[in-house]
């Protein structure tokens, strides 16, 4: 151990004790406000509707403690505890290359992780999801999705890992520079690809087959300006009795979704205040505004560890006795969310400022009161607290906590 060994385990302690007094925070805020519907709501939502939002909100932050602590146990055993050092001998004894040896041990080391991790998401589907009634997933169809993204993983992830690593030992002093190039380039290509050729792979998507709910909703998005592939109708309720609707792809690849579970449970005033709430986010260049935030950020991020792979210290301060190019990227990727968790309500304020803005569009579309109530149906059907902890929202909410969010979409009434 040196120096920046003492400054990790610094900065995982600081952001591990942080996030579990949070959780506790938030856990005691919701228990304390179980028995009563906020006044807001009174009128809307039931007592045991409510009090299933706050069990269901407590199972999910009790269960979040436990993963954090043991999240963090595994991060000191792959660094200080020494099991990337051990992979890296283990994979040194096959004699390839560099770069071939580099490519299997960051795929391997994360399909181990993948593995330590699947407990956990295992009894978040078919223990928590089914206790509250919202689990549809049936084992065959969970194995069969996780080997899909095994099979992914292995497709998309092994060319970008080789050619990173061939960027980093032959392209010189400026290789995190080429490499953001080609992380730019890959984020942009999956961000097109998405919507017709990675999302189908997991759901079937229809398009929407009501005539008449089809030409309202052409309409607004006449009015709007807005050019899509689509309007189409995506089968969650496969998996989840949660509903949901979003925005995805770029260019002329755009495609407008709705949940099953969500056309189901809102009317058509409703299902056009909901998708003039997505449109903003277009209107608004939201989804513009992110992926140049998330192209600086991944600049600088690679500026830095340009610096950090030439300095030895880094890698032995945490548990590596040889320098390389792809525990160096390892090393990266593996400690720095302890070091940037203090930036995250930064990020989320900015995502709940993007929230606003998106309903304000709405209200100025289609109906703040229509709005209102699809939310309000969402927040049921979903089991979303109406009762967060402020700060615990602060930190991890990216969108406006229910009270607050009705309230500003009433103003507008």
């Amino acid at each position: 151990m040196n120096s920046f060994s003492w400054v990790f385990l610094l900065a995982l302690a600081a952001s591990l004790s942080v996030k579990l007094w949070l959780a506790q925070r938030h856990i005691r805020h919701v228990q304390s406000r179980r028995s009563l519907v906020p006044e807001a709501f009174a009128d809307k939502i039931t007592l045991d509707a409510h009090q299933k939002a706050a069990d269901y909100t407590l199972v999910n932050t009790r269960q979040g403690r436990l993963e954090l602590v043991y999240n963090s146990l595994l991060l000191l055993g792959w660094t200080l505890g020494g099991g990337l050092q051990w992979l890296d001998e283990l994979w040194h004894q096959a004699g390839w290359g560099s770069i071939p040896m580099g490519v299997a041990v960051l795929i391997s080391a994360f399909m181990i992780m993948a593995l330590l991790e699947l407990p956990f998401s295992l009894y978040h589907t078919f223990v928590i999801e089914e206790r509250f009634g919202f689990n549809k997933t049936t084992l065959p169809l969970f194995i069969g999705d996780m080997l899909k993204q095994t099979l992914l993983m292995m497709l998309l992830g092994v060319p970008l890992a080789w050619a990173a690593l061939w960027l980093m030992n032959e392209s010189g002093p400026l290789w995190w520079f080429y490499l953001w190039l080609l992380w730019a380039g890959f984020s942009l290509l999956m961000l097109w690809l998405y919507p017709t050729v990675i999302a189908p792979l997991f759901n079937k998507f229809t398009l929407l087959d009501n005539a008449e709910l089809q030409q309202r909703i052409q309409a607004l998005l006449d009015r709007c300006g807005f050019r899509s592939k689509g309007i189409y109708v995506m089968d969650g309720s496969r998996r989840s009795g949660h509903g949901n609707a979003y925005f995805t792809g770029m260019g002329r690849n755009k495609r407008i979704v709705f949940f099953d579970t969500l056309l189901k449970s809102l009317d058509a005033d409703e299902i056009e205040a909901v998708l003039a709430h997505e449109l903003g986010h277009f209107k608004r260049r939201h989804v513009t505004k992110r992926i140049v935030t998330m192209m600086l950020m991944s600049l600088a991020g690679l500026a830095l560890l340009g610096w950090l792979a030439q300095q030895t210290w880094f890698y032995h301060g945490l548990g590596l006795q040889n320098p390389s190019n792809h525990m160096a990227l390892l090393l990266f990727l593996l400690v720095s969310p302890a070091f940037t968790f203090f930036l995250q309500p930064i990020s989320a304020w900015f995502s709940r400022k993007h929230e606003f803005e998106a309903d304000d569009y709405a209200a100025s579309q289609a109906s703040a009161a229509d709005l209102i109530h699809a939310l309000v149906k969402l927040y049921q059907e979903n089991a979303s607290t109406l009762t967060p902890d402020p700060l615990y929202s602060a930190f991890y909410d990216t969108h406006p906590p229910a009270p607050v969010r009705v309230a500003h979409l009433s103003a507008k009434l």
